[in-house]
C-alpha cells in the first residue's frame, strides 16, 4: 500500500514538470514540417509524379494483349446456296436421267439403221435401266457427301488471340511524354521545397515574435516594478509632507499604464504561443516555453549572404518551377508535332479458333502465327497540326516571359532584403548605445530623487525613456533575426 502511495505521489510531482514543453527553433521546425498538411499533400503529389514517370517508361516496351470469347449464331455460314445444294443432292438422278434419254435415242437410231435388232435393243434397254438406277443411287450418295463436306457448323464459335505490339517510331511522342514526366517530377520536388520554405518562414517569424513579446513582457514587468517602487516612495513622501498629492496622482497614472502594458504583453504572448502551437501541429492549450525566451538578449549572428544575387536567385523554388513550366511547354510542342508525324509499329501474335478454316471447317481448336508492320501516315487535316503547334509555341513564349519577369522581381526583392538587413543591424547598434544612455539617465534620476534634488516627474521621464530604449533594443534584435530570415527566403536557402 505504501509503495502504491509513493508511486501516486511521484506521478503527481512529475505531471506539472512535464505539463510545460520547452521548444527550440529547430524542434518547432521539425514538428511543423512533420505535421503540416500542405506539406503532406505535396509529398503525395511527388509520389504521384514518380509513379507517372515510371508508367510512361513502359511506353518503350512491347505490349501483350490476350483476348478470348464465345459467340452463338442463329444461322451457320453456308458456302453453297440452296440451288447448288439441291443439285448436289439429286446428282445421280439428274445424271442417269440425261444418260438414259441419250442412250435410248441412240439405240432407236441403231434399230432403224438395222445395226441392232429390236430384241437386242430391248435387252440392252433393260440392262441400261438397271445400270441407271444404280448410277442414280451412287450419284445421289456422292452429292450428299459433298453437301456434308461443305457443312460449316459455325453456330457455336470459340476464338482466342494473343497480340504483341512494339512501337518503333511514334514521331518522338514517347520521348517527349517521358521528358514531361521527368520535368513534372522535378516540379513536384520544387513545389515541396517551396512549401517547406514557406512553412519554415512562418515558424521562424512566429517563433521570434513569441520571443519578442515574452521579452517585452519581462520588460513590462520590470518597468511595473520600477513604477511601483517609485509610487511607494512618493506616497511615503506625501505622508511625510515632502511631496504633494498631485505628485502621487501622476505616479498612480504611470502605475496604471505599466499594469496595462503587462496585461497587453501577457495577452500577446498567449495568443502568439497558440499560433505557434497551431503551426507546429500540437494542441493549442499546450503549455510551451521557448528556449530563446529565457535570455534577455537575443543572440544575433551576422549572416554572410552571397553578393551575386543573379547566380543565387535560381535557388528559389518558384523560379525552378517556372523553368519547369517552360521546359514542359517545349516538350508539349514536340508531343503535338508527334501526333501529325508517321507512326510505325511492329505487331505479332497467335490466333486460335474453333471451328477453324485451316483444314476445311474442323470442329477443333487450331491456330496460326502472324507478324506484321503497321504504318500510319496523316495525309490531310486542314492545317490542324500547324495551328496547334503555333499555339503551343506561343504558350512557351508566355512561360519564358513570366520566368524573366519573376527573375527581375526576385532580384529586386533580394536587394531590398539586403538593405533591410543592413538597416536592422544599424538600428540594433544604435539601440544598444541608447540602452547605456538610458540606464545612466535612470541611475542619475533615482540618485537625484533620493537626494531630493530631482522631482518625481523627472524620475518617471527617465523610467519611460529606459523602458522605451529597452523596447527598441528588443525590436531591433528581432528585426535583425527576421531580416535575415527574409533574406534567406529571398535567396531560396532557408532551411
Amino acid at each position: 500500500m505504501n509503495r502504491i502511495l509513493t508511486i501516486i505521489l511521484l506521478v503527481g510531482t512529475l505531471l506539472p514538470v512535464h505539463a510545460q514543453v520547452t521548444l527550440s527553433l529547430d524542434s518547432c521546425r521539425a514538428m511543423a514540417l512533420r505535421n503540416n498538411k500542405q506539406l503532406n499533400v505535396a509529398k503525395l503529389q511527388q509520389e504521384v509524379a514518380k509513379n507517372t514517370r515510371k508508367s510512361l517508361r513502359t511506353q518503350y516496351l512491347p505490349k501483350v494483349n490476350a483476348m478470348g470469347g464465345y459467340q452463338f449464331f442463329s444461322k451457320e455460314i453456308s458456302l453453297l446456296n440452296d440451288e447448288q445444294k439441291d443439285k448436289l443432292a439429286n446428282l445421280g438422278t439428274n445424271m442417269s436421267s440425261g444418260m438414259g434419254t441419250t442412250l435410248t435415242s441412240m439405240m432407236t437410231n441403231f434399230v432403224q439403221q438395222g445395226i441392232l435388232s429390236p430384241q437386242t435393243a430391248q435387252q440392252l434397254g433393260g440392262m441400261l435401266t438397271q445400270f441407271s438406277g444404280s448410277l442414280a443411287q451412287a450419284g445421289n450418295s456422292l452429292g450428299a457427301s459433298i453437301n456434308d463436306a461443305f457443312h460449316t457448323d459455325t453456330r457455336n464459335m470459340w476464338a482466342g488471340s494473343v497480340m504483341v505490339r512494339q512501337p518503333i517510331y511514334m514521331g518522338g511522342g514517347i520521348i517527349a511524354a517521358n521528358k514531361i514526366a521527368d520535368i513534372s517530377e522535378k516540379m513536384a520536388f520544387n513545389d515541396l521545397s517551396m512549401k517547406t520554405q514557406a512553412t519554415i518562414y512562418d515558424i521562424d517569424n512566429t517563433y521570434w515574435l513569441v520571443v519578442s513579446l515574452k521579452q517585452k513582457l519581462n520588460l513590462a514587468t520590470s518597468y511595473q516594478n520600477l513604477v511601483q517602487k517609485l509610487s511607494s516612495d512618493v506616497h511615503k513622501m506625501i505622508d511625510q509632507g515632502v511631496a504633494t498629492r498631485s505628485d502621487g496622482l501622476k505616479v498612480d497614472v504611470q502605475v496604471n499604464e505599466a499594469d496595462m502594458l503587462v496585461t497587453q504583453a501577457e495577452d500577446g504572448v498567449s495568443l502568439t504561443k497558440m499560433l505557434l502551437c497551431q503551426l507546429c501541429g500540437i494542441p493549442l492549450d499546450t503549455e510551451i516555453q521557448l528556449a530563446d525566451e529565457k535570455d534577455d538578449n537575443v543572440t544575433t549572428v551576422v549572416f554572410d549572404s552571397p553578393n551575386d544575387s543573379t547566380n543565387n536567385v535560381i535557388n528559389r523554388p518558384e523560379l525552378r518551377m517556372l523553368q519547369n513550366a517552360v521546359n514542359i511547354s517545349e516538350q508539349n510542342t514536340k508531343l503535338i508535332q508527334a501526333v501529325y508525324l508517321p507512326h510505325v509499329a511492329l505487331t505479332g501474335g497467335y490466333l486460335v479458333s474453333n471451328p477453324n478454316v485451316f483444314n476445311g471447317f474442323e470442329r477443333k481448336f487450331a491456330g496460326v502465327w502472324n507478324i506484321g508492320v503497321l504504318v500510319e501516315i496523316p495525309v490531310w487535316n486542314w492545317f490542324e497540326g500547324v495551328y496547334k503547334v503555333r499555339a503551343s509555341k506561343t504558350a512557351t513564349t508566355m512561360a519564358e516571359l513570366s520566368l524573366t519577369d519573376m527573375q527581375e522581381k526576385i532580384s529586386l526583392q533580394v536587394s531590398q532584403c539586403r538593405f533591410k538587413v543592413k538597416e536592422a543591424n544599424k538600428k540594433l547598434f544604435m539601440a544598444q548605445k541608447n540602452i547605456k544612455s538610458a540606464e545612466e539617465n535612470l541611475r542619475s534620476a533615482n540618485l537625484g530623487f533620493k537626494e531630493g534634488v530631482i522631482e518625481s516627474t523627472d524620475v518617471m521621464a527617465a523610467q519611460t525613456a529606459w523602458q522605451k530604449a529597452q523596447s527598441q533594443k528588443i525590436d531591433a534584435e528581432i528585426e535583425v533575426k527576421l531580416a535575415q530570415v527574409n533574406l534567406k527566403k529571398a535567396l531560396g536557402i532557408l532551411q
